[in-house]
């Protein structure tokens, strides 16, 4: 059966040539998680991932797997599986024998092989493309043969380097479905690198959101989206992204309010992670708010949940289920997304209303959450 291992990485440090990639970054991946590492590109998520794989040696820093320092170990002793984003088959070989490759050069008795490839191919449905070449096979089925190929070494942490990438957008649901089941069924400590933001929030059960070889937030994918601890996290999860509104705050006796020249908010109840000082009259801001907690109607009343405020309607992007509604608002684009198929066209003004309980607030000079 599959060990499970939990990966530690402390201080660690990576250079290419002049360049430090990452610097002092520290993780902690518990047993048995399905942790992702999700960013833009260069943003140093694949170096992380090689490194822990033993790929790319480390300047300064530790890196432990299930307890033990692996740091400067070989890759083939550090008890890993990694499945690339090209799946490196062998194209002589069968289904069959690229599965068992690795094993059988071990020296692995044969029936331990047998086992194991049945496992794997019982997993990921593979049976019946057996005795079939790569070349007979889609992209997919080439994928799962690449993550069956991982599954037979029965790993301590299997690592996944943007292995949907290459496949087409329908492909990709059905591989991703099946990574969480077989997650689920394996119960490995798994960790996947993407830039795909719809990946990560399906996949992870911890997701760490990187910039610049930093981690800018790690958390379930619930918390990392309601409460993004920095405006890029904030921008870069959603689609569309969180609408951003620029303006200060003010504070009178207990209340708080969050004001643009157009706009009047009362924030008094919003979690401050620290209170603004009584003396920061005016401290400028910028309001976080996602597409769903913004309703817009031919005509709203105040609900309670904000004021109601005007727009003209710039763009109505059907979306199948639902709607995104592009609003023109005192110069800035507010995105709202519409469940209610509400009669609205392209250049009719319309109301709109924010839901204050589901707003992020900004420092604007430093981008932390207030």
């Amino acid at each position: 059966m599959t060990n499970v291992s939990n990966v530690s990485i402390r201080n660690l440090r990576i250079e290419l040539g002049a360049n430090t990639i990452i610097d002092e970054l520290d993780l902690d991946v518990n047993a048995g998680e399905f942790v992702v590492l999700l960013g833009p590109s260069g943003c140093g998520k694949s170096t992380l991932l090689h490194s822990i794989a033993g790929l790319i040696d480390v300047a300064d820093g530790s890196i432990e797997i299930g307890g033990q320092d692996m740091t400067w170990a070989d890759p083939k002793d550090r008890r890993i599986a990694l499945v690339f984003q090209s799946y490196a088959l062998y194209p002589t070989m069968s289904v069959e024998r690229n599965l068992s490759f690795g094993l059988r050069i071990n020296g692995t008795p044969k029936a331990e092989i047998d086992r194991r490839v049945t496992r794997a191919s019982e997993m990921l449905q593979l049976g019946p493309l057996l005795k079939r070449k790569p070349a007979q096979l889609s992209g997919g089925q080439r994928q799962r043969v690449a993550i069956g190929r991982a599954i037979v070494r029965e790993a301590d942490v299997f690592l996944f380097d943007e292995p949907l990438s290459n496949l087409d957008a329908k492909l990709r649901t059905e591989l991703r479905r099946e990574l969480k089941q077989l997650h689920q069924r394996l119960g490995a400590t798994m960790i996947y690198v993407t830039h795909d933001q719809v990946e990560a929030m399906t996949l992870a059960t911890r997701m760490a959101v990187m910039r610049g070889g930093v981690i800018q937030q790690f958390g379930t994918p619930a918390e990392v989206y309601a409460r993004p601890d920095n405006l890029f996290v904030a921008t870069f999860l959603g689609s569309p992204a969180m609408n951003m509104l620029q303006g200060r705050l003010e504070r009178s006796g207990e209340t708080i309010r969050f004001r643009t020249p157009h706009l009047d908010l009362d924030v008094s109840r919003y979690p401050f992670r620290q209170m603004p000082a009584s003396h920061d009259k005016a401290l400028p801001c910028v309001l976080g708010i996602r597409p769903e907690d913004v309703r817009a109607a031919a005509a709203v009343a105040s609900n309670g949940s904000g004021a109601a405020h005007s727009g003209k309607v710039s763009l109505v992007e059907p979306m199948g289920n639902h709607r995104v509604i592009w609003l023109d608002y005192h110069d800035a684009q507010i995105a709202s997304i519409d469940q209610d198929k509400t009669p609205l066209a392209v250049g009719e003004t319309c109301t709109f209303s924010l839901d204050s309980a589901h707003i992020s607030l900004f420092d604007e000079a430093s981008g932390a959450r207030l």
